[in-house]
């Protein structure tokens, strides 16, 4: 009867440390997850060519939509859809980035410099 206890008991102690062991795995990335979705604040700014929008207290919500990420501003700024990202596990910056069409975006910061066309820009520096 011992040795049945004792064999359930190291069993036991068994699962336990492969079920630790299986969670903690150090193969997570953040990309992989949804760390980069939620709302960042700070400095967000637009302009069409006719009108500049500028909130020193704004917020940017980033929301992912299947492979590809859309941007929702504050204060009625439309919106930047479909953008798709490049990720090294820490950092996403979008496909294609240039010096006038860079979205950086990382657990804590959001940094935009996106041009649509002439007219449409939109900038943003904001943390959470």
């Amino acid at each position: 009867m011992k040795s049945r206890g004792k064999m359930l008991g190291w069993m036991f102690v068994l699962f336990l440390a492969t079920s630790f062991l299986v969670s903690c795995s150090d193969d997570d990335s953040p990309a992989d997850s949804d760390v980069f979705v939620g709302r960042y604040e700070g400095r967000v700014t637009y302009s069409n060519g006719e009108s500049y929008t500028e909130e020193n207290n704004g917020w940017v919500q980033v929301v992912k939509v299947g492979n590809n990420y859309n941007f929702l501003f504050s204060n009625d700024i439309p919106e930047i859809s479909g953008v798709e990202f490049d990720s090294d596990g820490e950092v996403l910056i979008n496909v294609g980035a240039t010096e006038v069409k860079l979205i950086r975006v990382t657990a804590s910061t959001l940094q935009i410099v996106y041009q649509e066309n002439e007219n449409d820009v939109w900038t943003a520096n904001c943390t959470r």
